[in-house]
């Protein structure tokens, strides 16, 4: 066999063990709740690294709105039918499972932070104590940490250190970037699923996980902002040098459009709904006025239905989606991130697949615009692997140990929820 034989066929053999470094072992759950729907997913990652889904179920959201756990009972019991729906196809008992973070107004902060170190060498137990400062001052103001990575060290006054352990220096420099959301919502958020006998393993930001689920490689390392149109939220992650950078959330998404429909016809929430999802778009076409369709009225018999132009709805609904992506450029502008957030913007999330969508955000936000749809997942029937799945797909990607940082600092007893995962231990004892 020649050398270039030898070197394919080398190329081709698929590699005996993928799985990341910090991927979850054995069967593991994961919890989106989201304001429209609720949707659990049992898997386990194989030996090439990704994700085998065991078992799902999903149900309408309930007790949940913009993204924040509004009733206690009603959201325990579309959680409980959900995790059940899994179980059952699984076979498989749940004791916890990593969730989404949607509630809580969660919000990027950089921090960078000097520590003395007197002439020694850096040690991890340094690192650590620099990313605890981090979470006090963000504990300091009613905030819980549930991310927190590095973005870079300077030693004494040489920057773009990678890992400073071992490296000789007075002052360690570290820019942290840390996510942080309410304490308050989150120990509601708690105490929800305290009631479904349920524990928080790992908590992961909703625009986080959306991002890990439809950027490729290359997006994550030259620059991507990824927009996730959800049903009670809008989820902001910039991406850049491989690094989570920027995570933000704005309380609006399609349940707005949904009920500016509902309000605009006069007409049930179900129905808006379902005209929104049939008929929905926010570009306008020449057959729009012509086009006449048949719509119900609040408090009216089933057969007396008014008669809309098609052009109604559009006019109903771009003006929303107009405002929800003029927020969104707000909220990008004011993070000043031009340059690390690349030209590329990524949409996802269920509002995404309005007709006309791309477009608009293309004009608006002034870049090139792409639709994220997440990577086939096995196991998983074809209905939920579109753009509205993004968010729970990469709670699937990080239980396989993608999107975890470099510099694994959390010390053993913080890790996997810090004093939260703490807090929903000592209530599950006292409930």
């Amino acid at each position: 066999m020649s050398r270039i034989a030898r070197l394919t066929t080398l190329a081709d053999a698929p590699s005996p063990n993928l799985k990341r470094k910090r991927a979850r072992s054995g069967p593991y759950g994961v919890l989106d709740i989201g304001s429209s729907m609720v949707v659990c997913l049992i898997a386990r990652v194989e030996c090439d690294g990704r994700p085998r889904v065991l078992g799902y179920g999903w149900q309408r959201a309930r007790g949940v709105k913009g993204g924040n756990i509004v009733d206690l009972q009603e959201a325990e019991h579309a959680i409980r039918a959900a995790v059940a729906q899994a179980e059952e196809m699984a076979d498989l008992k749940l004791s916890g499972a990593i969730v989404n973070l949607s509630c809580g107004q969660p919000a990027s902060r950089l921090m960078n932070i000097q520590w003395p170190i007197g002439g020694r060498a850096v040690t991890e137990a340094d690192l650590r104590a620099v990313l605890s400062e981090g979470r006090r001052r963000a504990h300091d103001e009613g905030r819980e940490t549930v991310h927190a990575a590095t973005l870079g060290f300077t030693i004494d006054s040489t920057p773009g250190v990678e890992d400073p352990r071992g490296m000789m220096c007075e002052t360690l420099g570290v820019k942290l970037h840390l996510v942080d959301a309410s304490s308050a919502a989150l120990r509601n958020l708690g105490l929800c699923l305290a009631g479904c006998d349920l524990e928080v393993e790992e908590l992961v930001s909703a625009p986080f996980a959306a991002a890990l689920a439809v950027l490729v490689e290359d997006e994550k390392q030259l620059g991507a902002t990824v927009i996730d149109m959800g049903g009670g939220t809008t989820g902001i992650a910039v991406y850049g040098e491989g690094h989570l950078l920027h995570t933000a959330q704005l309380p609006v998404g399609g349940w707005q459009v949904t009920n500016d429909v509902a309000r605009g016809l006069a007409t049930p929430i179900g129905h808006a709904e379902r005209m929104k999802t049939l008929h929905g778009s926010c570009m306008g076409g020449g057959n729009d006025v012509k086009e006449m369709l048949s719509v119900p009225q609040v408090g009216e018999d089933e057969d007396q239905l008014a008669q809309v132009s098609r052009a109604t709805v559009v006019n109903i609904i771009k003006p929303r989606l107009e405002e929800t992506l003029e927020l969104v450029r707000d909220r990008l502008e004011a993070a000043a991130l031009d340059r690390e957030a690349g030209a590329r913007v990524v949409l996802t999330g269920g509002a995404s697949q309005l007709v006309g969508v791309r477009d608009m955000a293309a004009r608006i936000l002034d870049r090139p615009v792409r639709i994220g749809r997440p990577q086939p997942v096995p196991g998983l029937p074809e209905s939920a692997l579109g753009p509205d799945f993004a968010t729970t797909l990469g709670l699937l990607s990080w239980g396989a140990g993608e999107g975890r940082p470099l510099l694994d600092l959390d010390p053993g007893p913080d890790r996997n929820g810090g004093r939260f995962l703490r807090f929903v231990n000592w209530l599950r004892e006292r409930v």
